[in-house]
């Protein structure tokens, strides 16, 4: 198929000349209702540019109501062959392991694949593209919680379910819930270029735009300590992580002995004080390397580290590859 027949195929021009995209986002009973929210990016895409850039309609396998997760029901078209569609987005139930995807829609989302541009996985919807074979020797992420149980399942895939999605050629697959919101900005990007993704995100109050390999993980929410003491000793560490941060400091917050700190800290967390803040200077120093252009040797400075060299040692320990290497990831 040459480019201007693909063109004519799957797009229309709109009346500023710019191509309008068809997505097609595919229901099934008790889909997840978060993922008609990544409706709203194109939605605000399309008031950004002043015409419609982005065609949006509800399918599933014969068309009709459809069943959400919160029981509310959504009108749909029939999902057939003759549909012309861009974009498949492929919507997650709540628990793909008690709800098996139906053979029908397997078959359908096999062929509209080898027809469309793009196919799109939200959450578990990434359950359906391994079932109908999609993500064999690609790599792919879904929600965290399900992640082992798709590589168990599926060990043809490499599951990474530390990332917040991820772009394998034509197919997307995105982690859970508002990992959505990131993935539909990363198709506006990639369509109508970086500014108008960040005017949408802007109107949409999505401050921080999250690139596909940010974690889907806080260290804060990880450690989630019992007690407010060492939670506040943790907000303190996370507010100064460009100090040395001692174990007296952190325990002088916290109104205990050093020794009864680390005692308590450990008991709470899991972890060492130690660890625990080298795991929060990883992931701050993470974040600004994907979403600054600030030198290396200023990131190492204001997220706590000795030197350059300190936090390329716990970069290739924390995440097995260096900095230079997050940063070009984040770039691409």
């Amino acid at each position: 198929m040459t480019e201007m027949t693909f063109m004519v195929r799957f797009y229309a021009i709109g009346t500023k000349g710019r191509i309008m995209h068809r997505i097609g986002f595919l229901l099934t009973d008790g889909f997840q209702v978060m993922t008609l929210a990544t409706q709203s990016v194109f939605e605000y895409a399309n008031l950004v540019v002043g015409e419609t850039a982005y065609c949006i309609d509800n399918y599933s396998i014969g068309g009709g109501p459809v069943v959400s997760s919160m029981g509310m029901t959504v009108d749909t078209r029939a999902a057939t062959t003759r549909v012309t569609v861009d974009t498949w987005v492929v919507a997650g139930v709540g628990d793909p392991l008690e709800q098996p995807t139906p053979q029908p829609v397997l078959e359908f989302i096999r062929k509209a694949a080898a027809r469309a541009r793009r196919t799109v996985s939200i959450c578990t919807g990434a359950f359906v593209l391994a079932e109908a074979g999609l993500l064999e020797d690609r790599r792919a992420t879904t929600h965290w919680a399900y992640a082992r149980d798709m590589q168990r399942r599926h060990p043809g895939i490499k599951v990474e379910d530390d990332r917040i999605y991820i772009i394998d050629g034509p197919i997307w697959t995105s982690a859970g819930m508002t990992a959505g919101l990131d993935l539909a900005l990363a198709l506006v990007e990639k369509d109508l270029g970086a500014e108008i993704a960040r005017s949408v995100a802007h109107k949409l109050v999505m401050h921080q735009r999250r690139s596909g390999g940010q974690s889907q993980h806080s260290e804060l929410l990880d450690m989630a300590p019992k007690s407010d003491r060492i939670q506040i000793a943790l907000d303190y560490a996370r507010k100064h992580l460009n100090q040395p941060l001692t174990v007296e400091e952190l325990a002088e917050t916290a109104h205990l002995s050093p020794r009864q700190f680390s005692r308590v800290f450990t008991a709470e967390t899991g972890l060492s004080p130690a660890k625990a803040i080298e795991n929060l200077r990883l992931e701050a120093a993470r974040l600004m390397i994907e979403q600054s252009r600030h030198p290396l040797d200023t990131v190492a400075r204001e997220t706590g580290f000795r030197d350059r060299r300190h936090m390329r040692e716990a970069f290739v320990r924390g995440f097995g590859v260096p900095p230079q290497a997050v940063r070009r990831e984040a770039r691409t």
